[in-house]
């Protein structure tokens, strides 16, 4: 069948962002909500939104006045009968969804596809109420609707394969990008989402770095739009925090979704984030009052040799370059001398453990993050006894080109490090348990949470062998089964294949920087 009529229940923010790109697209929508006047209210504020476009240019006075004429408001939710299709926008509530589920089933011909926008409920258990699951699906937009242009269509262990197919089909006559995920917690993106947020909080738990410092290394070095801490603020943890817990309940408490306790004990204080003026930041007319100012760069006249130690050639190749242009000597020995700075380029270690393998006194050792681009921001690190003189050479000598430069407490992984290899680890579990395509995972990824990469290009782009050296090293440091390395990607750092790699496409495919 093809979908010429819509029905769309719930004409809040979401709901009326579907409505538009339908609507746009040629397709009739018919608008319902409970809510007295509720609908009429949703199209008035899609036409001024219409109207806006109009006037930057974007969309014809004639676009603005077809659209409208597709959008038609009813008086009560049995005007929904003609509908091919129905899209559910309600509040997240499984019992209230049932219940609304079964009253359009009295209404509509037994041929009309149901499905809901959930975030986080399970389609199957939507379904299960209902007299003809088969035909009921899930159907998860993002938010901002028309600028998001990704879906994820999830089937339910009952549902129909035309019915998939058909979701995907209407997805791409409105522009969006349909991706096929299996029903299950957080289905791709929010599943995905998990390792960003938690790890963010980790580190800040574990006293690394500052809430300010957390973002600044992932926003300048990772290049992540926000950092995880703002997002939150952003967000707001009254809907995320409930959405961590949920996730890592649905998986049975495994430790790769464990929440953290200061999301809880925020939430109960009401420091929920930008919307209240409080969260991770203070924020007054929406902008942070309270955002740290980059680190100050020590003031150091006289420079100490300095001796290089790496996991990687390339990286010591890196490092003497930029040293030799910034007039620093190198201490080119194969044992450093007693009065030089150590800096080590390492892996998923800490400084003090990485400083007892290379067999160097801890006190003149800082670590440096060379999983990130170099030019971009630097990340240092002093072990538990680095002299304070060292610590304050490294920091002058990566900051001399004017680069970014964070000094943070001894961490395993460091923070780009650890977070980015939980983002890449966890997209690979996703593959192994077939939850999608590993191609569908990568772009509903990047394009639903905004990510420079996909994860699995991204683990491409740095090199499986790396990603899969610091997840080993922090697993078997902290002994956290939360960082053990998925299958999907042991298999192919093993074979030097792509992540993208599965036995459905055989195609090694080979990912370079987009």
């Amino acid at each position: 069948m093809a979908i010429q009529t819509m029905a769309l229940v719930g004409t809040g923010v979401m709901g009326m962002g579907i409505a538009q790109i339908a609507a746009q697209s040629g397709v009739q929508v018919l608008l319902f909500d409970a809510r007295e006047g509720a609908a009429t209210t949703g199209k008035a504020n899609l036409k001024q939104t219409l109207e806006k476009l109009q006037a930057k240019g974007k969309l014809s006075a004639s676009d603005v006045e077809q659209t409208l004429q597709r959008l038609v408001v009813l008086d009560t939710i049995e005007q929904i009968k003609e509908a091919d299709l129905v899209i559910e926008a309600i509040i997240e509530n499984l019992e209230i969804k049932q219940k609304l589920f079964k009253q359009i089933e009295s209404i509509v011909s037994k041929e009309t596809i149901l499905v809901s926008n959930t975030s986080s409920l399970s389609v199957t258990a939507l379904a299960a109420a209902c007299e003809h699951p088969n035909r009921i699906a899930g159907f998860h937009f993002f938010n901002p609707v028309p600028l998001m242009k990704i879906v994820e269509v999830i089937a339910g262990l009952a549902t129909d394969e035309p019915v998939i197919a058909e979701l995907l089909t209407f997805a791409k006559s409105m522009g969006h990008l349909g991706v096929r995920t299996k029903d299950t917690p957080g289905f791709i993106v929010n599943h995905a989402g998990r390792a960003y947020s938690t790890e963010g909080l980790k580190i800040l738990s574990e006293g690394v770095t500052s809430v300010s410092e957390v973002d600044r290394i992932l926003r300048e070095g990772a290049g992540f739009r926000m950092g995880p801490l703002e997002l939150f603020d952003l967000t707001a943890l009254d809907v995320s925090h409930p959405v961590m817990e949920s996730i890592y309940n649905q998986f049975y408490q495994d430790p790769r979704y464990r929440p953290n306790p200061l999301t809880r004990q925020m939430l109960s204080a009401g420091h929920v984030g930008r919307k209240v003026g409080q969260g991770f930041y203070k924020y007054v007319d929406a902008k942070k009052t309270n955002e740290e100012a980059a680190q100050a760069v020590p003031n150091v006249a006289i420079f100490d040799k300095v001796w290089i130690g790496s996991d990687l050639n390339h990286d010591a190749e890196i490092l003497k370059n930029y040293l030799n242009q910034q007039g620093i000597e190198l201490d080119d020995a194969e044992e450093p001398s007693k009065e030089s700075l150590c800096i080590l380029a390492t892996y998923g270690e800490d400084t003090t453990t990485a400083a007892l393998r290379f067999g160097l006194n801890a006190q003149h050792v800082v670590a440096i993050d060379m999983l990130t681009d170099f030019a971009r921001h630097r990340t240092v690190m002093p072990s538990l006894i680095t002299e304070q003189h060292y610590i304050d050479q490294a920091h002058a000598i990566f900051a001399k080109d004017q680069t970014g430069v964070s000094v943070i407490n001894e961490s395993v992984g460091f923070v780009a490090q650890r977070t980015l290899a939980m983002i890449i680890n966890l997209a690979c579990d996703i593959a192994q348990q077939q939850i999608a395509t590993a191609s569908d995972i990568d772009q509903a990824v990047k394009l639903g949470l905004g990510y420079p990469f996909g994860p699995l290009s991204w683990g491409d782009h740095l090199g499986t062998d790396r990603i899969l050296l610091i997840l080993e090293r922090i697993s078997a440091i902290t002994l956290d089964p939360r960082y053990r390395p998925s299958p999907w990607l042991q298999r192919r750092a093993a074979l030097g294949l792509s992540l993208l790699f599965s036995k459905n496409n055989a195609v090694n495919h080979n990912i370079t920087q987009a």
